[in-house]
């Protein structure tokens, strides 16, 4: 809840509420804001479990999409590019490497293969498209009309 919180901006606030409130009256505030917070988090566990129990399997589906922003938090663009330049077919997942065919990440083998002195990836890199010939002269291109 107070992951976006350092240990310095709680220090200010502690000082703060002690000039404002003074000593004798900031312990009492203090047992009032660490209850409160308690009642919503209750409050917000209940909601959670009731509507579990109410929309049942649809509650997976619904809570995908914040699952999906959840992970994004940890994305790392490095890893994202690595992925794809070394694994195209792959998905790109946020927190790591896609596993290949034995567990391991196309990119990890790649780079482990490398590093044993040019040893052949587990993994075969993907099949490229095959290639359009090149156009006769005066032939017009193809056009795709849901392209443009």
């Amino acid at each position: 809840m107070f992951e976006n919180i350092g240990m310095w901006e709680i220090l200010v606030l502690v000082v703060a509420g002690l000039f404002i409130l003074g000593p004798e009256r900031l312990p009492e505030a203090a047992r009032w804001l660490g209850s409160a917070v308690r009642k919503v988090k209750e409050y917000a566990t209940g909601a959670q479990n009731h509507l579990k129990k109410e929309l049942g399997p649809e509650f997976d589906q619904i809570q995908q999409p914040l699952n999906d922003l959840r992970s994004l938090r940890s994305f790392n663009p490095r890893r994202a590019i690595t992925r794809s330049l070394f694994a195209e077919d792959e998905p790109v997942k946020p927190n790591g490497f896609a596993p290949g065919a034995n567990g391991a990440s196309a990119a990890g083998a790649a780079i482990a293969g490398g590093a044993a002195g040019g040893a052949a990836a587990s993994t075969p890199p993907p099949a490229r498209p095959a290639q359009q010939p090149p156009l006769a002269a005066n032939e017009q291109p193809p056009v795709d009309p849901d392209a443009t």
